[in-house]
């Protein structure tokens, strides 16, 4: 039970990271949050943390149920999840520079409102279409010990969601550190691993898809 759920962990907590790129975000979040006094950006991104823990965990616990109501079977969700996941990995991995240009227009209304922590700070920007979409793929790659894989994935949700907090509050401070280009570095190295997450996940798919074919087969 504890290794299951540790390995559930390790890979929703990956998969994850990669998705959201908290540290990437941070360095938007300081340009598009610049004018605010410093009390109200911190505030801010425990708010913006808040929020995307909520759609992280609804997306992880109610993705996959919620689609298998509509009749789409599990293994069509994991091939359909593992395509998206690989996707969005290999634009990350091969060109981060339009992910960043498209993070950025999504957080740009952030400085022209007041109410800005849900939108578009975490929706798009944080916790966007790419996110959930990675949630619900690791819901249904999820295998044997369920309990293991939803106490793992939601340790793992609410880690990202504490390390989106502290990073968004701290943004001056990772933009100092990091820069532009150590955080496509970051970003790249976190897009190679989602990407194997992507592969894994399309993989069990087409096994459990085609598990009943080569049974027949093999009866024949």
């Amino acid at each position: 039970m504890l290794n299951a759920t540790f390995a559930s962990f390790l890979l929703a907590f990956s998969a994850l990271f990669s998705i959201v790129n908290p540290l990437g975000g941070a360095l938007i979040y300081s340009q598009v949050t610049a004018q605010r006094p410093r009390a109200e950006r911190v505030a801010l991104a425990w708010r913006v943390a808040f929020y995307s823990a909520i759609v992280m965990l609804t997306a992880l616990t109610a993705g996959a149920p919620l689609l298998g109501f509509f009749g789409i079977s599990l293994s069509a969700l994991r091939i359909a999840g593992g395509l998206v996941v690989a996707a969005h990995a290999w634009e990350l991995l091969s060109v981060p520079e339009h992910q960043e240009t498209r993070k950025t227009e999504q957080a740009a209304p952030a400085d022209r409102a007041d109410d800005v922590a849900f939108f578009p700070l975490t929706m798009p920007f944080t916790t966007g279409p790419g996110t959930i979409a990675v949630a619900i793929a690791l819901s249904a790659s999820s295998s044997g010990d369920g309990l293991a894989f939803y106490v793992g994935g939601v340790v793992a949700a609410l880690a990202i969601a504490l390390i989106v907090g502290v990073s968004y509050a701290s943004a001056d401070r990772v933009v100092a550190l990091l820069g532009q280009a150590r955080s496509r570095v970051v970003t790249r190295l976190a897009a190679f691993i989602l990407l194997c997450v992507g592969v894994q996940v399309l993989m069990t798919g087409v096994q459990d898809a085609l598990g009943p074919i080569a049974g027949l087969a093999g009866k024949r």
